[in-house]
């Protein structure tokens, strides 16, 4: 089978080569996916989790991705809850990647059943934000209707899922990030936009939710802004400062069936829009990692045609 593969960290998606892989057998409780789409994080490459396995151990050359869309193929012993010719989408194991390529071996429990109205691409474009954004908001920052939500990279991929549920849950949503961002998170919702490089993020006041994408000065500066019993939520790490009266929860997503049956009856609904830049084939994905210009949207590789989508 065709896949994207790396060997060395310090190059970067600059290492990526597109090879002939064997293709994965699925192990007790896998499925095998054929992989119509896939999605791939920018930093994915920092990961220490992306090129060692569970135990410290080198497991280069590794195929990158860890979002994916397609048809189970095969069921390893002891699958239950998917079938041979399933739909599927979801996340596979960040210690085994592998979604950059034809084909991938997933544990069933990582993936949920997508609907026929739902393309390929945008399933695979969903599953990283938007279970990101569902338990940031929802398990970790406790969101209730009514609150003050500042969302950091607004216009982002993980950004827009959040500012779409919050607005959803009754939330007042106030946006971030550069000004070419800031129609973007509008469009996806935001009430209020701060310009990160020309505003003052301290204008905003206290608010009863912080949702973090960036981290560094922004995080800790964000950590005042937060009232008492409220929460700022990050995934860019631990934050140097923490709110006075209030948490300070960094938090890394797992992957639930549950919460994904959730946000792709959203994404069938018209209630959740995904935020997908560039679509690229697996034969063109080294160039679109390696574009130049700034980053809009999700990057998705569309590994098969798409004239079998719907």
């Amino acid at each position: 089978m065709k896949a994207i593969v790396v060997t060395d960290q310090a190059a970067g998606t600059a290492g990526m080569k597109l090879v002939e892989r064997p293709e994965p057998q699925a192990a007790i409780n896998d499925v095998v996916v054929q992989v119509h789409a896939s999605g791939f994080t920018w930093d994915e490459l920092t990961w220490p989790s992306t090129w060692t396995d569970r135990l410290g151990r080198n497991r280069t050359p590794v195929i990158p991705g860890q979002e994916l869309a397609g048809v189970v193929t095969a069921l390893g012993y002891g699958t239950t809850g998917l079938s041979v010719g399933q739909r599927v989408f979801g996340l596979s194991d960040s210690y085994r990647g592998g979604t950059l390529a034809e084909y991938v071996a997933v544990e069933a429990r990582n993936l949920a059943p997508l609907s026929g109205g739902v393309d390929f691409t945008v399933g695979a474009s969903v599953a990283m934000p938007g279970l990101t954004a569902w338990q940031g908001l929802f398990e970790h920052g406790r969101l209730q209707a009514g609150q003050s939500v500042l969302v950091h990279g607004a216009g982002g991929a993980v950004g827009s899922m959040v500012t779409q549920l919050a607005r959803e849950f009754g939330a007042y949503v106030i946006g971030t990030g550069r000004a070419a961002d800031r129609q973007k998170a509008l469009d996806f919702g935001a009430q209020e936009f701060v310009d990160l490089e020309n505003d003052v993020l301290e204008d905003v006041g206290g608010v009863d939710l912080v949702f973090d994408v960036i981290g560094g000065d922004i995080g800790k500066r964000s950590a005042g802004l937060i009232r008492a019993g409220g929460t700022l939520v990050t995934i860019a790490g631990p934050t140097e400062a923490r709110p006075a009266d209030g948490l300070s929860i960094d938090f890394v997503l797992v992957s639930d069936r549950a919460q994904l049956r959730e946000i792709v009856q959203r994404v069938r609904d018209g209630r959740l829009r995904t935020n997908i830049g560039n679509i690229a084939t697996l034969d063109d994905a080294v160039a679109a990692f390696n574009r130049t210009e700034r980053r809009k949207g999700k990057t998705i590789i569309r590994v098969r045609p798409c004239q079998r989508d719907k």
